[in-house]
């Protein structure tokens, strides 16, 4: 079998796959047109009802504000966290580096119900020193949102930073640069894209987050996948159809912004 073949043949492979894993998701688009009261298919009469009620909602439009707010912030906060480690760590490149990224790293392997137990005992006792910032409130998902995506920005880093040749580091300091010259002035323009892309994963990863949410949460916060799941626990309405179908759209976006910003940074790759 020749290369073109092997080629054609693997597109064909990626292609299946892709339409197994996402055709079950587009189901929920015509359930969110129907215009009856529960979910249904549309069945010749579409309609933008459960739209209009979700626009309407104070509840849902405090939950998209609140997932907004939570969202923005864990994803620059995780950003910076990301960065500022995997900078540190390309620097040092010893032993003790490589433990520190396997300690990092931790969380990703961790069971979710697991690390929400632990994030709901921590914040319960840090509400007790400063209830602002504890249990049930938004700096509080902020803390657990920030726990749970910072690995997954970690690696995005780490996987940048892999072929970024250490000698302009050695030249900026052969030309007398120092450590915070060479780190803003001759790095971190070379990661920027980078940086851009594990912005948006962060973003998406702390935008879809539930099973921290839950155990974080009560009353007082209440993101749109805990609204969801409320909602489909207590009464399913075609209105989750319609949240579901705007989450699908908002989630594509983020992660077609990823891989236009990953395709420009390998054209410059590629370029340079």
């Amino acid at each position: 079998m020749d290369a073109k073949h092997t080629g054609h043949m693997s597109r064909s492979m990626a292609v299946f796959a892709i339409g197994f894993l996402l055709f079950p998701l587009l189901a929920v688009v015509p359930v969110s047109f129907t215009s009856k009261r529960y979910l249904s298919m549309p069945e010749g009469h579409w309609s933008l009802r459960h739209y209009a009620a979700l626009f309407s909602s104070s509840d849902w439009m405090s939950s998209i504000v609140q997932s907004v707010l939570v969202a923005a912030c864990a994803s620059v906060i995780a950003t910076v966290l990301a960065v500022t480690f995997s900078v540190g760590v390309w620097y040092v490149r010893s032993r003790i580096a490589k433990a520190m990224v396997a300690l990092v790293l931790v969380p990703m392997v961790i069971p979710p119900v697991i690390s929400a137990m632990v994030l709901y005992f921590m914040e319960t006792k840090l509400g007790s020193w400063m209830p602002s910032a504890g249990y049930d409130t938004l700096p509080g998902v902020v803390i657990a949102h920030i726990v749970v995506i910072t690995p997954y920005c970690v690696v995005t880093m780490l996987v940048a930073l892999s072929p970024l040749d250490r000698r302009i580091e050695l030249a900026a300091r052969n030309l007398g640069a120092g450590l915070a010259q060479t780190t803003f002035m001759v790095v971190l323009p070379n990661l920027k894209l980078a940086i851009a892309s594990t912005f948006f994963l962060g973003l998406a990863l702390s935008w879809e987050e539930i099973s921290v949410t839950l155990f974080v949460t009560s009353v007082n916060v209440n993101t749109v996948p805990r609204h969801i799941w409320t909602d489909l626990r207590d009464n399913i309405s075609p209105g989750v159809a319609a949240i579901s179908v705007l989450l699908l759209a908002l989630t594509t976006a983020v992660l077609l912004g990823r891989m236009a910003v990953q395709h420009l940074a390998a054209r410059r790759q590629t370029t340079h």
